[in-house]
């Protein structure tokens, strides 16, 4: 298993946060990817481990991309999970960022490697960032949940105790894991319109960066975020527009927010489970969609 981690270096970190965002099923409308990937590009965040997907994947579902070098070198682009680190801004810690594709195999055995990296860099908190399709509106700021595992840090940070029950994803696997080696940790879950669920949403991923600052006590500066989000709500909007019933919907939801204000209902276990069956849905059909009529 220790070959499945592969360490390109060993960094010297003080007081290290990691901050783990997946590709899959924890990753409505791209909200966390987008989030993590903007992390690592504003920070500058260097590589320094990987886990070897050889193990992790059936690759005939989540297939590797061939990409061309120079537009003559065709290169094979297998899915991967990185670990990056960096300085937070204006704190006295770093962060290591893991970034990747939620595996489709061997969950356990891939958490215990980014558990064993975690005890060697001396990892003191897992922060998780997720996102959720729900019944929110573009046109609003997006509503951001956390809940942490260990009592005293829901005190302190304001969170919640999760009460969720039901079908998991990898993150749920990590927060056990890291539950049961002491090590304290948050999960943040981001509502992303379900009416726009193919398209990115940088508005989630700014929702993400700003609470993840908020929690760590780190300045984020998440203004590029801010502005493609803008884009973002006024090219949905005119999509919208055209349709009569969707405008509708819209508005009934704007109304639902307004009203509810800073008490806007986070989404439930229930959406949770709901999303997860829709993804396992949907997976199952481009599967057979790429694996194309049988014989």
């Amino acid at each position: 298993m220790a070959d499945e981690l592969r360490i390109l270096e060993h960094p010297s970190l003080r007081r290290p946060v990691l901050i783990a965002a997946f590709r899959g099923w924890n990753d409505g409308g791209q909200g966390a990817s987008l989030a993590g990937g903007f992390l690592a590009k504003s920070w500058e965040a260097e590589r320094f481990a990987e886990i070897d997907p050889e193990g992790f994947y059936d690759f005939s579902s989540t297939r590797p991309h061939v990409s061309l070098v120079d537009g003559m070198t065709r290169r094979i682009d297998w899915p991967e999970n990185a670990f990056f680190h960096a300085p937070l801004p204006h704190t006295d810690r770093d962060a290591v960022l893991l970034l990747g594709i939620e595996p489709g195999l061997r969950w356990r055995g891939f958490t215990e490697l980014v558990l064993e990296l975690a005890r060697e860099l001396g990892v003191e908190l897992l922060v998780s960032l997720g996102a959720l399709l729900a019944d929110v509106p573009h046109t609003r700021p997006a509503p951001v949940t956390g809940s942490a595992s260990d009592p005293d840090l829901v005190h302190e940070l304001g969170l919640s105790t999760s009460r969720y029950e039901g079908p998991t994803g990898i993150v749920g696997v990590l927060h056990d894991a890291f539950r049961q080696a002491e090590i304290p940790s948050v999960s943040l879950w981001a509502a992303v319109p379900h009416y726009v669920s193919l398209t990115p949403s940088p508005r989630a991923a700014q929702a993400l960066c700003a609470r993840l600052g908020d929690l760590l006590d780190a300045e984020i500066d998440t203004s590029e975020l801010e502005e493609a989000a803008n884009t973002y709500a006024e090219q949905v909007s005119e999509a919208v527009a055209a349709d009569e019933d969707t405008q509708s919907y819209v508005e009934e939801l704007e109304q639902r927010v307004d009203e509810a204000g800073e008490d806007v209902e986070i989404p439930s276990g229930d959406a949770l489970a709901a999303e997860l069956a829709r993804f396992l849905r949907e997976h199952e059909a481009r599967r057979r969609e790429e694996e194309g009529p049988s014989d």
